[in-house]
């Protein structure tokens, strides 16, 4: 064989080896870059929500299983017919709507809270959110009120633009410190008004966020005119978020608060702290 035929064959062969390697490559890179791009439901599929995030569903004590005899006979299907009955018969069908109000800025040099009225500027606060409530025209069924001076002529001020509807007093919507936050303030508080104000704001809670009982036909709305750190307490609860994280909201002056609880126990929060119907020299916290 010539010297040139076997130059040729050489070539042939260290081309093929090439060629061949080259195609492995390519396929190994092509494959993996597939294998990269593969993409998975992870909220579908393999997603694991930690502890603190899992919803409770029986949150307000209410959820229609909770309210019936245990299931005995699991394998009796007239005793399963019986229980799957009683818990239709306690399911509700409505939706509570609570729309939280804080009150108006207020005279905070005051030494009691007889002395703690609005302010000039709280009461067109308070007016402007009237106002705004009475435009959305919802079928409200009545103002429930802390019995706190600045809250009371909050609501009474709102009430004017809702004359239709019954102001309610509860004491138990005070102002107070309802539990140690996280972070913690800067300034020292005795851990007694955390103790004794704590209660009683969970008992608030307790009293007005639940799900709509099965004798309930049609939505309701109601009205709620407290205090800041109430509400933002109430809207860490209701939303089952850590409840020492609740002053890490901020709330403008007669801001307004929207929480929708549903049949199944499902909560959500469609308006957090609105100012919106207010102009910019009203605006105060």
């Amino acid at each position: 064989m010539g010297v040139w035929s076997r130059f040729m064959s050489k070539k042939i062969v260290s081309g093929t080896m090439i060629g061949v390697v080259g195609g492995v490559t390519g396929y190994w890179f092509v494959s993996k870059t597939v294998e990269r791009q593969t993409v998975e439901n992870s909220f579908t599929t393999n997603y694991e929500p930690s502890a603190c995030a899992r919803w409770d569903w029986n949150w307000d004590h209410r959820d229609p299983k909770s309210l019936v005899k245990p299931l005995k006979k699991v394998d009796d299907p007239e005793s399963q017919n019986d229980y799957n009955k009683a818990v239709e018969m306690k399911k509700g069908r409505a939706i509570r709507h609570l729309i939280l109000v804080r009150h108006g800025q207020y005279n905070m040099d005051g030494l009691t809270d007889s002395q703690r009225t609005l302010t000039e500027l709280g009461r067109r606060q308070a007016a402007l959110s009237g106002e705004r409530l009475k435009h959305l025209a919802l079928p409200y069924d009545e103002i429930v009120r802390s019995t706190m001076t600045r809250a009371q002529e909050t609501a009474e001020i709102i009430g004017k633009s809702l004359s239709h509807l019954k102001l309610v007093d509860c004491p138990l919507l005070e102002e107070g410190s309802p539990i140690p936050p996280e972070p913690p303030v800067g300034h020292w508080r005795p851990e007694a008004s955390f103790f004794q104000d704590g209660a009683r704001i969970e008992s608030a809670f307790r009293k007005y966020f639940y799900r709509a009982d099965p004798s309930q036909k049609s939505d309701s709305y109601t009205i709620i005119v407290c205090h800041a750190n109430v509400i933002r307490y109430f809207v860490c609860r209701a939303l089952q978020y850590p409840a020492e994280g609740w002053l890490r909201i901020s709330l403008g002056h007669a801001s307004l608060s929207w929480v929708s609880i549903y049949p199944d126990g499902r909560v959500s929060l469609r308006v957090l702290g609105d100012c919106g119907h207010m102009p910019k020299e009203c605006l105060t916290r």
